[in-house]
């Protein structure tokens, strides 16, 4: 079964390192320097179709330029957003941060994290992803 993931973190570096972490495990990987810059931002509603996800896990940086991750995985979610393994990343997560997600349910990694934190998760996510999920071809959609 092959897995998506979104990643989301201005730093040029860690971008990096998550895609080659991700690509290793048979991803398909997509990574922006800014949720202002991934086209699902730009819709008032989800634009995948009702059976369909754009991704099977997103992760995104907590801080970065334009838009924080967490105001962009709300937004998501709000807009009806159906992927259901969502984390955010940090090296300075406030307390109203820490709050927000716990009652979203998303997990947290602190920065900098051992790549094994994540391997761990990912191991957990992977074994509950049904394999006859359907994934949006929203990347393919030209405005």
């Amino acid at each position: 079964m092959n897995f998506r993931v979104l990643i989301f973190d201005d730093e040029p570096a860690i971008r990096q390192l998550l895609w080659s972490l991700f690509d290793a495990r048979g991803y398909e990987v997509f990574t922006f320097p800014s949720p202002a810059t991934c086209p699902l931002c730009e819709t008032e509603i989800c634009p995948c179709p009702l059976a369909e996800a754009c991704a099977d896990v997103i992760l995104s940086d907590v801080n970065m330029p334009v838009k924080s991750g967490i105001d962009f995985i709300e937004e998501q979610i709000a807009k009806g957003c159906k992927c259901r393994f969502l984390a955010l990343m940090s090296g300075n997560f406030s307390a109203h941060d820490e709050e927000r997600a716990a009652s979203l349910g998303i997990k947290l990694f602190k920065k900098p994290f051992p790549l094994g934190e994540i391997i761990q998760w990912l191991d957990s996510v992977e074994k509950n992803i049904d394999p006859n999920r359907k994934l949006s071809n929203w990347h393919l959609n030209k405005p």
